[in-house]
């Protein structure tokens, strides 16, 4: 594909028919890159039992709306989705695809990128258009940002995670256009799916938190993990974590908060026996306070937050977690 003037696309997901908030803030950040270079803005929406999604979308931003509202699409199957979404990509021929950074996308998206033979730039933090027209999508690397930039293959393609870019505001009086799709064949699907179980998440989700503590390698081990998993508890707080935490089989990858985990926006961050690594920092976006505990007085993370305490956290976080309780209690008591 050699397109240089199409439409910028972006790929809408929805659970249970409820569009995710990184939908609408990819949309409102294409909004932006297709002012620039005066093209439009269309997301492709596959599902079934929708209605009134398709209008949300263009409130969002959207200029045209790929429909397609079958039984086919109800449930995220990567060939039915891959197979639909390629045929009209290589019909409709996108400058730029955008895509979430989730557990569909990042399945998704590589799959696209192969049939349709172009690149595709992962887990980005700022996506911009650079003097000659092209997508500047940039990305944490060697201790700073680097930009990645595909020249020749269409489409540009990228992936970011929910909290890079804001949500826009929705204009209900916005028109777009709405072309309906139809479902591919179903004759040659290698999977097929018996049944569909949902998992109910513990705790409080990291996205939506307003305090997050984050456990790093300096937990030591699985006690430790436990001990600042304890302090998320008695805060009310998302329990979010660096990759050390995830290679040692503390936690899982949905915990990870960093370049290729999850974006934060929490009004306290409280960083737990962690560097101050780049990949996980770019995960913390706009958080008001933070405050990180270390025992190593030179750590960088003390660059990066608001107050640093410099102590053993596997002794410190007990300490800690006692005085709140006391604190709690006198709160309850008065």
């Amino acid at each position: 594909m050699k397109n240089n003037t199409g439409p910028i696309w972006v790929l809408a997901e929805q659970i249970d028919c409820r569009i995710p908030i990184i939908t609408f803030q990819l949309i409102g950040q294409a909004r932006k890159l297709a002012d620039e270079l005066e093209t439009t803005v269309e997301a492709v929406l596959l599902g079934d039992k929708m209605k009134a999604q398709p209008q949300q979308l263009i409130a969002a931003g959207a200029d045209r709306i790929y429909f397609g509202n079958a039984p086919e699409f109800e449930v995220y199957q990567p060939e039915i989705y891959t197979k639909a979404i390629v045929a009209l990509a290589q019909e409709q021929c996108p400058k730029i695809m955008l895509v979430g950074s989730t557990s569909i996308g990042r399945e998704l998206a590589p799959l696209i990128a192969a049939r349709l033979e172009t690149g595709l730039t992962a887990h980005c933090i700022d996506l911009v258009i650079n003097e000659n027209g092209l997508l500047d999508a940039k990305i944490p690397a060697y201790g700073g940002l680097i930009s990645i930039i595909c020249s020749e293959k269409r489409p540009q393609r990228a992936t970011a995670a929910g909290g890079v870019f804001e949500k826009p505001d929705l204009d209900e009086n916005r028109t777009g256009e709405i072309t309906v799709l139809a479902a591919p064949s179903l004759n040659s699907l290698r999977v097929k799916i018996l049944e569909t179980v949902t998992e109910n998440s513990a705790g409080v989700s990291l996205e939506s938190a307003t305090i997050v503590v984050a456990c790093g390698a300096g937990a030591g081990d699985l006690e430790g993990w436990y001990k600042t998993a304890d302090l998320a508890k008695v805060l009310n707080a998302g329990l979010g974590c660096t990759r050390p935490a995830v290679d040692e089989g503390w936690t899982n990858l949905e915990t990870m908060i960093g370049q290729s985990g999850k974006m934060i926006s929490p009004e306290l961050y409280i960083g737990v026996g962690l560097s101050g690594d780049l990949l996980h920092m770019v995960g913390i976006v706009d958080a008001k306070v933070m405050v990180a505990v270390n025992n190593d007085p030179g750590s960088p993370v003390f660059e990066q937050v608001d107050y640093g305490i410099v102590d053993d956290c596997r002794e410190f976080v007990p300490l800690l977690i006692k005085k709140i309780k006391e604190h709690l209690e006198k709160r309850v008591t008065c």
